[in-house]
């Protein structure tokens, strides 16, 4: 009989931290952020309808404190879910999101963005940062723009055509397999379409803003 393998942690080329796992206290507040959010309530309202303060709401949703039942038992009132949901989850849970080939989220650019087509190719509701992943093709009918702008870092890599990508006051000729990793923050874009159509994977990352 073949010898049986040995579990091994196998290690990326990342320099990501290794996983800690979550305390009781930080699972139940991410729940209770994640709840919060998904149902659109502010910190605010959620505190007032408990009967809390938004300091000792903000401190149960960090995982700084251990609050007592009632204090859950009110929270959970507030956001219209059982007290056992939030135990429920303190088993280990990961976010994932699965786009079949060909779907996701399209969003049409009109206006000077007009051709630009961005699909959406998943999203996740927790997390300390949001990451956006876009496959863009830009159509025949699409024209250079150099004037976007946003918080945090973006990746750019080719599939097909050819672009002169601007960032900042800097040009870039990027053809299939090359890639562009730049701060978001400096206006950047398309300026010169050598090749249509063209596609390219954006991966855009900023942080989560807290509501």
């Amino acid at each position: 009989m073949p010898e049986r393998e040995e579990a091994v942690d196998l290690a990326t080329g990342s320099t990501a931290p290794p996983v800690r796992e979550m305390t009781l206290e930080e699972s139940l507040g991410s729940q209770i952020r994640l709840l919060r959010r998904k149902a659109e309530l502010r910190g605010g309202d959620v505190a007032q309808a408990a009967g809390v303060s938004l300091s000792m709401l903000s401190k149960i949703e960090n995982g700084q404190i251990s609050p007592s039942l009632s204090t859950l038992q009110a929270v959970c009132r507030a956001l219209n879910v059982p007290l056992s949901q939030l135990f429920s989850t303190f088993e280990e849970q990961r976010d994932c999101s699965y786009v079949k080939a060909g779907e996701g989220v399209v969003i049409e650019r009109r206006g000077t963005k007009a051709g630009h087509e961005y699909r959406l190719l998943g999203h996740l509701l927790g997390g300390d940062v949001v990451l956006e992943p876009y496959l863009i093709t830009l159509h025949e009918e699409a024209r250079p723009y150099t004037n976007f702008r946003h918080s945090g870092v973006e990746l750019i890599y080719m599939l097909t055509g050819r672009v002169l990508y601007r960032h900042g006051s800097e040009t870039y000729e990027l053809g299939v397999g090359d890639s562009l990793l730049f701060d978001s923050g400096a206006p950047h874009g398309p300026e010169m379409l050598l090749e249509k159509p063209m596609t390219y994977l954006s991966v855009i990352v900023h942080p989560r803003m807290e509501t």
